[in-house]
């Protein structure tokens, strides 16, 4: 029986420190913890899947490591074929993941970084939720693992709860485990709506071609600072030279994240106005239906069509996101939000 500082010790999951930790104890040589990883990563659903693992071993992991980190507690799926989960942490946090699948075969989740957000963008409805705190690097990889053990994945969007440059530490440790998953670096995409001091360690530290992605939302400050407070703290200017020079480094484009509000973002002057703020060497465009949260309207198609016929126009490149799982409220915290 442990003792409850055991217990603590052995909360965190199928993490490998803990898995480590209990080899270390049990006088187990080293390699039997990338065992463990190996069959984790390929989908097993419990360690007692683990055949190439001594049997007392693998009971002793099951008793004193929990297979997860996280535990489901809520799921719905989508027509299109979209999937979304909401975790519950070891200390009771809302976590939501997706999983989006696509016609032709692409398997992609969007995973969440931090349970909540701290920088309370107008239109995102996790940003209208307690922040809780940041999720550690198994927290996230586990996420992935939930639904690797029911199918192949390939990409991975960090574009869920949270701003992952205000967790970068743990987001990078998350990525750099994803190949093992099947999701390659090329295939990975981190977001931030701009939090200058991540941003900036992500371009100067980053060595793996792991994508990089700005929510922008809007073309000019007093609009943006209005939808998004964060940029009161780092305006566009120092926000697109960092981006800018993401391209310069590593020659790999910049995302930009453009959802669209009724009324508020959507005009052809604001379609001119992203023509004049970016390079179009430097940025894609990415145009994102609105799926409401109740603080605002999404632009309808026609409106989207324009937006996007004005950006070529200007020789930007933009493509519209397909929507996924508007029926089972997949815009990231409505699930959290409904189940609170």
């Amino acid at each position: 029986m442990t003792s409850g500082a055991d217990e603590r010790r052995y909360r965190v999951g199928v993490d490998l420190t803990a898995v480590e930790s209990l080899l270390d104890e049990q006088g187990q040589p080293s390699y039997r913890a990338g065992q463990v990883w190996a069959w984790a990563a390929r989908g097993a659903d419990s360690y007692g899947a683990m055949t190439n693992v001594p049997a007392n071993l693998r009971s002793a992991l099951a008793a004193r490591v929990p297979f997860s980190t996280l535990e489901p507690a809520a799921e719905a799926t989508s027509r299109d074929g979209t999937v979304k989960t909401l975790f519950r942490t070891h200390d009771d946090h809302p976590v939501e993941t997706v999983l989006m699948r696509y016609r032709d075969g692409r398997r992609s989740l969007c995973l969440s970084s931090q349970s909540g957000c701290p920088l309370t963008c107008a239109f995102c409805a996790t940003g209208a939720m307690r922040f809780r705190r940041n999720l550690t690097a198994w927290e996230i990889v586990d996420q992935a693992l939930h639904f690797r053990r029911r199918e192949a994945v390939d990409h991975a969007v960090f574009m869920g709860m949270g701003e992952p440059m205000l967790n970068l530490d743990h987001v990078l440790a998350a990525a750099r485990r994803l190949p093992d998953l099947g999701v390659t670096h090329r295939r990975t995409t981190v977001s931030t709506v701009g939090w200058i001091p991540g941003l900036h360690r992500f371009v100067e530290e980053v060595s793996e071609p792991i994508r990089l992605a700005l929510s922008l939302h809007a073309p000019e400050d007093e609009l943006r600072s209005r939808i998004m407070p964060v940029n009161e703290r780092y305006p566009l200017r120092d926000v697109l030279a960092l981006c800018r020079n993401h391209h310069r480094r590593t020659g790999r484009k910049v995302f930009v994240e453009y959802v669209m509000l009724a009324g508020v973002n959507d005009g052809r002057d604001h379609a001119r106005g992203l023509v004049e703020l970016l390079d179009p060497r430097a940025f894609k465009v990415n145009l994102i239906p609105y799926n409401p949260t109740g603080a605002y309207a999404g632009s309808d198609r026609e409106s989207i069509a324009a937006f996007r016929d004005e950006l070529f126009r200007g020789g930007l490149v933009a493509t519209v996101r397909l929507t996924r799982g508007r029926d089972i409220q997949a815009a990231c915290g409505q699930l959290a939000a409904a189940a609170a």
